[in-house]
């Protein structure tokens, strides 16, 4: 924790008042990057957390929002005093033009007065532009990753991540992962029991890690021009348990073993058991969020014992199964039935069964 965060959180507990959550919004914001953070610490301070929200413009002023409804001010910037979460939006004229006079000047300012500083899908290109970003990782919306990579190389975009902290600077990916970052935020604040009741109130998964991929395996795979290799990919997705070692996979193919491995790494961009690996990480990730035991989900997904499950999850995505496993866990009737709705929505986890990669890219 660093000072500024030290000195709020003084503050606050020796005040005995709620942590200040502020939106900035600004003519163009995409309304859901406002209403997901809000409804998130909305629920969670009347759950019995300690926020107060607050959403403010540069000069107090209603704005647009990207729907064309229009969104009113509780207050100006130069009203905002020392607050403990600043939330800034994105909108789809960010990545594609300057910013709005008077944003970055805004967002300095809040900035300096808060303990932590996040953004929502594009809102990271305005972090950026102010150089909050300078030397550290963030993400965005997978559409727009590279070309704030490419404008300011200053900051390390990771386009995969749903999101990512950097010291007391958080960005996360488009408009539902706002809703991810916020449960994230709640739990650092309040803990697990708060988050997983804000989770269930509205009927989300407690969280995806934030090293989640923000899209499925065959979504980020090039479609490969080989007849062969797009059927033995297929296959792979089909049935991740099965026997997908090189040999099997040359002599299904017909194939040599070296003419596939080149095959793989020209078309697919990694090498077979590499990409068995993910395919199968990702089987195993939906069947853990399914309720599947992590003996199950090892055996289910071809990954075979709860030693190698480990090691995969912990190379990839830095958690434990069993850590995974209780970011999704739930209580009461129907949690099968929200995992498989969600999966089937966001197009990025096969349901409760063992396959995996759906074809749609998540938001």
């Amino acid at each position: 924790m660093d000072g500024r965060q030290q000195r709020v959180r003084k503050t606050r507990k020796r005040r005995g008042e709620p942590r200040d959550v502020v939106v900035f919004v600004y003519d163009g914001v995409r309304l859901m990057d406002v209403a997901a953070p809000l409804e998130v610490f909305a629920t969670a301070a009347g759950l019995g957390g300690a926020y107060a929200l607050t959403v403010c413009s540069a000069d107090g002023a209603p704005v647009i929002t990207s729907t064309g409804t229009r969104l009113h001010a509780d207050a100006a910037v130069s009203e905002v005093g020392e607050v403990h979460t600043v939330i800034v939006p994105g909108s789809e004229d960010l990545p594609h033009h300057p910013p709005p006079d008077g944003l970055l000047d805004a967002v300095t300012l809040l900035a300096g007065r808060c303990a932590r500083v996040a953004s929502v899908c594009t809102g990271a290109f305005a972090l950026a532009a102010a150089g909050l970003l300078d030397g550290r990782r963030a993400t965005t919306h997978w559409r727009h990753a590279a070309v704030l990579a490419r404008r300011h190389p200053a900051v390390t975009v990771d386009p995969d991540a749903i999101f990512v902290r950097d010291g007391h600077m958080y960005t996360s990916a488009g408009v539902t992962a706002g809703i991810d970052l916020a449960l994230a935020l709640v739990e650092d604040d309040e803990g697990a029991g708060l988050a997983r009741e804000v989770a269930r109130d509205l009927v989300v998964f407690l969280r995806r890690p934030g090293g989640q991929s923000q899209f499925s395996v065959a979504a980020r795979t090039p479609s490969p021009r080989h007849d062969v290799l797009r059927g033995l990919l297929d296959e792979m997705a089909g049935d991740p348990a099965a026997d997908h070692s090189l040999p099997a996979l040359a002599r299904r193919g017909g194939l040599s073993a070296r003419h596939l491995t080149r095959l793989f790494n020209e078309q697919v961009g990694s090498t077979p058991a590499a990409y068995v690996e993910s395919v199968r990480l990702e089987a195993a990730q939906a069947l853990l969020e399914a309720g599947e035991t992590v003996t199950g989900a090892a055996r289910r997904s071809g990954l075979g014992s709860d030693e190698s499950l480990r090691r995969v999850f912990l190379r990839h995505l830095g958690v434990t199964p069993s850590t995974y496993r209780a970011r999704f866990r739930t209580t009461g009737e129907g949690a099968g039935a929200r995992a498989g709705t969600r999966a089937g929505a966001e197009g990025t986890r096969a349901a409760a069964g063992a396959k995996a990669g759906g074809g749609a890219r998540s938001r």
